[in-house]
């Protein structure tokens, strides 16, 4: 096939008529087409020659132009696209090296292999640039619901029609008793966009937690006005769900407007949902009060939070334990992923139990300690001390407030668990000695003897191996293991060392030893001050 006037302006129509067929740019098809006649031409002329081919936009007309490149002359290379200056002086009047010399060749004949060859670079590119057309049309669609139309199921898994694509749900993102017929509609949450050789995947889901928020987006006005507000969305697909709300007009209960005239707006998700069964809950900054609203319709007695560890414990009525729970856990299990804790219930049976359990360790530890009779040593208890360190060293006040208890009494309380204490630590420090800990790290300032020997105990015996310990390694911590947090048991963590201090600790070690520049971590110090003090004033 030659390029002959006769067919130049078929290329335009076919360019226009691909283009219209593929939703893409002429421009683009153009391009391709342009391609394709440069490679068919490099196969006439050879492939080492710069041939471009260009294709008027308005008469259809292909030029073929061969491009030589000016260079230095140990640069030369490919004699047939590059020649040195003094060769181009032959072709130009003061060529410079990144000159480039244009001239025009005769157009090929496209033979059949050619021709077949120029289709096919032709095709590559059109199939190209559909992908990024695709690409770039849903990418801004993730985050949102999107309908379709099912066309088949490929081994559990539901190709669905999106129109100009088609998009894939994965069995694990279905809703459990689901099934679906080619031509059935359906709404689903799009997920994720991605780019893969074999064009843009655009996945869906049913189950995702977030569609049920744009589910109720859609019917709740309020909420999609900005004036109520979704804080954190939990559901076990198909079964259960429950979703904390928040309104930011005191005159709007978020609760009644996600429900609806008669249920109506809570129902229409019920429906999407197959049935899921909802439960909306007022949202709370106080996470114990919210998550008491939460656990509804168990009633909570006593609430306790532990923040560092991120863990919640709830003490319930023995009758409301099992509804508290819920079958199969999954009331607790949805209270604690929408409040972000992990969360341990208790009867209040079980809570009094291990709370007179706690009671009497403290009264033997000073039965055995102080030398007191058992009902002194309950009286302590009784006031709120837990150990020897607060005995010995709390203002003598509050003893004097204790029952029977006068100066001298206290006096020599304090005396006694100073003493006591005194022994632990000179015991601790024999052992930690025993142990193999060395001068070196006993006289490293922070450390007691207690901490030294539970050191020693785990191998840590010089300066040198406290520098090489982690933070957490010290302070303890925990880690999310397969969607489930694990405790990190830190060598110091029965001492209350936080993490902030083992920080320093470690890095005190670390300057000491000169393996840190002090000068560098007070820079890096400042530097971290100076960024906080900027986000509080971002903040304010």
């Amino acid at each position: 096939m030659a390029i002959t006037s006769a067919n130049q302006l078929e290329l335009l129509q076919t360019a226009e008529a691909v283009a219209r067929e593929k939703m893409i740019d002429p421009s683009l098809v153009v391009e391709a087409m342009e391609e394709s006649l440069a490679r068919a031409a490099k196969s006439r002329y050879g492939s080492e020659m710069d041939i471009r081919v260009k294709i008027d936009r308005k008469t259809g007309r292909a030029s073929f132009t061969r491009v030589r490149t000016v260079v230095e002359d140990e640069e030369l290379e490919n004699y047939q696209a590059e020649m040195t200056v003094q060769q181009a002086k032959q072709y130009m009047a003061e060529p410079k090296v990144g000159d480039t010399f244009v001239e025009e060749v005769p157009p090929v004949e496209l033979g059949r292999i050619a021709a077949q060859s120029a289709k096919q670079v032709i095709l590559q590119k059109v199939r190209e640039a559909e992908r990024d057309r695709q690409f770039e049309e849903f990418k801004d669609r993730v985050g949102t619901i999107i309908n379709g139309t099912v066309k088949r199921e490929e081994y559990g898994n539901i190709i669905v029609d999106v129109g100009r694509g088609e998009a894939i749900l994965r069995r694990n993102e279905k809703i459990g008793r689901e099934s679906y017929r080619p031509g059935d509609r359906i709404r689903c949450y799009v997920k994720d966009v991605r780019r893969e050789t074999r064009g843009p995947q655009i996945f869906l889901s049913r189950t995702a937690p977030e569609f049920m928020a744009e589910l109720f987006k859609m019917e709740v006005p309020e909420i999609y006005d900005g004036i109520i507000e979704i804080k954190a969305v939990a559901r076990d697909p198909g079964s259960r769900a429950k979703i904390g709300v928040i309104s930011y007009d005191g005159s709007i209960d978020p609760v009644g407007a996600c429900v609806g005239m008669r249920g109506s707006r809570v129902q229409a998700v019920v429906n999407e949902l197959q049935g899921e069964k909802i439960d909306i809950i007022p949202w709370n900054e106080d996470m114990p009060t919210f998550l008491v609203n939460a656990l509804q319709p168990a009633e909570v007695s006593k609430v306790v939070l532990d923040e560092d560890a991120e863990r919640i414990e709830v003490v319930v009525p023995d009758d409301q334990l099992s509804l508290a729970i819920g079958r199969r856990g999954q009331n607790v299990r949805l209270a604690s992923q929408l409040t972000g804790l992990d969360i341990d219930i208790l009867t209040e049976e079980e809570e009094s139990k291990r709370r007179q359990k706690e009671f009497e360790e403290r009264t033997q530890l000073f039965m055995d300690a102080l030398d007191l009779d058992e009902f002194f040593a309950q009286l302590l208890v009784s006031e709120g001390f837990t150990n020897l360190e607060e005995v010995a060293y709390v203002d003598q006040d509050e003893l004097l407030v204790i029952d029977g208890v006068d100066e001298d009494t206290a006096t020599e309380l304090q005396t006694r668990a100073r003493e006591q204490l005194e022994e632990q630590a000179r015991k601790a420090l024999e052992r930690a000695r025993e142990l193999g800990a060395e001068d070196s790290l006993v006289s490293f300032e922070g450390l007691t003897p207690q901490m030294l020997e539970a050191l020693a105990e785990d191998g840590v015996k010089t300066l040198e191996d406290f520098a090489t310990c982690a933070d957490w390694e010290l302070a303890g911590g925990w880690t999310t293991v397969n969607g489930q947090r694990v405790k990190d048991e830190g060598l110091l963590e029965k001492f209350d060392v936080s993490l902030e201090e083992a920080q320093t600790m470690v890095m005190t070690a670390r300057v000491l030893l000169g393996w840190v520049d002090p000068t560098e971590l007070e820079a890096e110090e400042a530097e971290e001050g100076d960024a906080d003090g900027e986000t509080e004033e971002r903040e304010d």
